[in-house]
């Protein structure tokens, strides 16, 4: 069972299209957009969340259930690898990345692997699911039976 997701944040907003077009306008929104997608996506799990960002801190994203961490002057690479090494048992650590040397370290260390275009299909499925009960909990029963033809 998974116990700490580690998150290479760069690399998984390269893999959804929304954030990849909005980062390349507003860097500061697109990392907001993605840590709130994660913070739906992981609110009723029993994990911790690790997200991590190049650069350095700016402005703060609210969210509760993720932590997130800037690299300063480093990569967000080097913070990640350190992340696995210090780790309590790696092989609880899920580590979601499409970089190569972070995945292959992360295998190394007997870490789950996620590569960031897979996970964002489950951030994406899991959004779509979200909205379509939202929408079935708009229509009243009297507009199902009208739908179907019941009395």
């Amino acid at each position: 069972m998974i116990k700490e997701y580690i998150i290479d944040g760069n690399n998984l907003i390269g893999k959804i299209k929304e954030l990849y077009q909005l980062q390349a306008k507003d860097k500061v929104s697109s990392r907001e957009k993605l840590a709130l997608m994660l913070e739906r996506y992981f609110i009723n799990r029993p994990v911790k969340v690790k997200l991590h960002f190049d650069g350095h801190y700016n402005e703060p994203i609210r969210v509760s259930k993720i932590r997130i961490e800037y690299s300063g002057n480093k990569t967000a690479d080097e913070n990640i690898k350190r992340d696995i090494t210090i780790a309590d048992n790696p092989k609880l650590v899920a580590v979601v990345s499409s970089d190569h040397s972070v995945m292959e370290f992360a295998k190394v260390n007997s870490c789950t692997v996620m590569k960031s275009e897979n996970f964002a299909r489950k951030l994406n499925t899991k959004a779509d699911n979200n909205l379509e009960e939202k929408l079935i909990g708009q229509i009243s029963k009297d507009e199902i039976k009208k739908m179907f033809g019941v009395d």
